[in-house]
């Protein structure tokens, strides 16, 4: 028995540190690379920065990594605002409505990026909109509110309600209920929907790539046109990248860690 439960322990590890190494080796290859002195995808030849040079230096790149984050820090503080209003109202609505909300707020997420794509490109068009920064801003928020949504619907469903009533018959406004009762408790679903809504913009090419116009690219849109030729500089863009996202991950994690100890070195 104790052999089969070693054997049964190690191949457990064995099968989740080849799992853990076919998601990360590419990453992990991507960015070794990303310091290659030559232009070679396959060859290591030297240390060199030289590709993060190029690429701080090629205007169109930094144009997309700055239209890109200015893009996502909007579309995720806004659509985590709609999501949390609009999630909290429904939470305080009737079943059959709130069922049915429900399932309407879940179709932009099943629904194929490039149907939601197209819809959005006729939507503007019809309304005669230019394509641009604004098309391209509305349409992440579009997407990204769901997400919100979908994420902090399960922890309201699973609040005391006599909570909220409590509050409000000890004086609370509705606004104070909802900001000193409602929000503190449900903090962390609204975290990771940020999170999940950043995420979603930051990456996102599908439905990027048919909003927007006039010059203006993200990340994504800047990387598929470059991929059709070789250039190890997508290497380090797609490094950077790799970087701003562990960085946001690392932060929204230790934040609260510290803000805790911060609390309980002075309780």
């Amino acid at each position: 028995m104790k052999k089969q439960k070693e054997s049964r322990h190690i191949f457990s590890k064995v099968v989740i540190g080849l799992t853990l190494l076919f998601f990360y080796l590419p990453i992990l290859y991507i960015i070794i690379f990303s310091f290659n002195s030559s232009r070679s995808l396959t060859s290591l030849d030297g240390f060199s920065f030289r590709w993060y040079e190029k690429m701080f230096n090629d205007p169109t790149m930094m144009d997309s990594i700055g239209y890109t984050i200015v893009i996502a820090v909007i579309a995720t503080l806004v659509s985590t605002i709609l999501g949390t209003v609009t999630s909290i109202g429904l939470s305080k609505c009737g079943k059959i409505l709130r069922s049915a909300v429900e399932r309407v707020n879940e179709l932009p997420i099943m629904n194929p990026d490039i149907v939601t794509g197209i819809s959005m490109l006729m939507l503007f068009a019809a309304l005669a909109v230019p394509k641009g920064f604004i098309t391209m801003l509305f349409a992440h928020i579009m997407f990204c509110t769901p997400f919100v949504i979908l994420s902090i619907m399960p922890k309201l469903r699973t609040l005391d309600p006599n909570l909220t009533d409590a509050a409000l018959d000890l004086g609370a406004t509705p606004m104070q209920a909802m900001t000193k009762v409602i929000i503190p408790q449900i903090k962390p679903s609204i975290i990771a929907g940020a999170l999940i809504a950043f995420t979603m913009s930051f990456d996102d090419f599908v439905i990027s790539y048919f909003v927007t116009g006039n010059g203006v690219q993200n990340i994504s849109i800047v990387v598929y046109t470059m991929s059709k030729r070789i250039n190890p500089s997508i290497n380090a863009l797609s490094t950077l990248v790799i970087l701003i996202i562990t960085v946001a991950l690392v932060a929204a994690n230790l934040i609260p860690m510290i803000r805790k100890k911060a609390l309980k070195k002075e309780e």
